[in-house]
């Protein structure tokens, strides 16, 4: 009967390379970083940079579709200024699993404001990845020139 007890390998140290010597990897001084980061945000605030030209939404209305389970899902998103405003979805997919899964899914989004680290409900992995894949269409259509 094993008692549970797992043996690990010890860790070997870094092999040297042929010059018989390891490189000290350089550091960049912290303090060099937050000036940087502050030149960076004042260039970008002296540029005039608006939320549309840094690649947000047009606002209106704009339907997505893609392949579900049974049939195609179509998702009319309405946009503004800085994201998702609301979702309508329409479908094929059966209510108990697919359409299920759907209305679960339109609250994750609508709560994050995008489909980003939103995974597929178990169970109903096309239809979400369906859902997921018409609210992207339609966003991909919003997206500011």
């Amino acid at each position: 009967m094993k008692t549970g007890i797992h043996k690990t390998a010890a860790l070997k140290p870094p092999r040297e390379p042929a010059g018989g010597f390891l490189a000290p990897r350089p550091r960049v001084p912290q303090t060099a970083v937050i000036p940087a980061l502050a030149v960076i945000g004042i260039l970008c605030a002296c540029s005039g940079l608006s939320a549309r030209s840094l690649g947000r939404y047009v606002p209106g209305d704009y339907e997505g579709t893609a392949p579900g389970f049974r049939g195609r899902v179509r998702a009319a998103v309405q946009v503004d200024e800085n994201g998702i405003a609301g979702i309508s979805l329409s479908h094929e997919d059966d209510e108990e699993i697919g359409g299920a899964a759907m209305r679960e899914l339109l609250e994750l989004v609508l709560e994050a404001g995008s489909t980003d680290d939103i995974d597929a409900v178990s169970g109903a992995t096309e239809s979400s990845l369906a859902f997921l894949a018409a609210v992207d269409n339609a966003l991909d259509k919003a997206r500011a020139p």
